[in-house]
């Protein structure tokens, strides 16, 4: 199967790519149909862990897993090569533990508005890009439980907004607003979060 990607999507390697868990799976669209179903499992997950520390590498990993099992054997493990986007695949791990101790000192410190902390989180999270693959879907669900944990609303990201005909627009927003907090311009991703 040869697959196909958005912009800003990141590419799989061939040996990421042989690790898909369903043989029926023969294009883009019923690759991104089988993870949809497979990241509700993921999200149904992450809703029972009420007790359980969000902000570990352990849940961190396992919510990835949950949302990605069923459809690649690597769900759940750091990268092992480098990205088109991404720290050093060594450095992943420290990149991941330092993002959570950092978000748990905000917490904490009340460094930023709840909106915002789950926003630079996942901003982070993205630009630290853990996973082989999944790593926008699963830093937005990280984000939206963040949001709930602290007592917000789960984030929109541009739900409001979605209609058959504007999801390539919506994914167009998206990027554009990462690629601002890249330079250090959080506003347009926190709207869009919240839009």
């Amino acid at each position: 199967m040869e697959f196909h990607y958005a912009p800003g999507a990141t590419p799989l390697d061939p040996d990421e790519a042989a690790a898909l868990v369903p043989t029926h799976i023969t294009t883009q669209g019923d690759l991104n149909a089988w993870e949809q179903v497979n990241i509700a499992k993921g999200d149904r997950w992450a809703a029972r862990q009420k007790k359980q520390e969000l902000l570990v590498e352990s849940f961190l990993r396992e919510l990835h897993r949950q949302m990605f099992d069923k459809t690649w054997h690597w769900a759940g493990t750091f990268r092992r090569s480098n990205k088109n986007i991404g720290v050093d695949w060594t450095q992943v791990a420290v990149s991941v533990r330092n993002l959570l101790e950092n978000t748990k000192y905000q917490i904490e410190n009340r460094v930023y508005d709840t909106d915002e902390m789950a926003v630079r989180f996942h901003h982070q999270l993205v630009w630290i890009h853990p996973f082989p693959n999944g790593n926008g879907r699963h830093a937005r669900l990280m984000a939206d439980w963040l949001a709930i944990r602290l007592g917000r609303p789960r984030l929109s990201w541009g739900e409001g907004q979605v209609n058959i005909h504007s999801l390539k627009e919506l994914r167009v927003q998206y990027i554009a607003a990462l690629r601002a907090a890249d330079l250090g311009q959080l506003n347009d991703l926190i709207a869009f979060a919240r839009s």
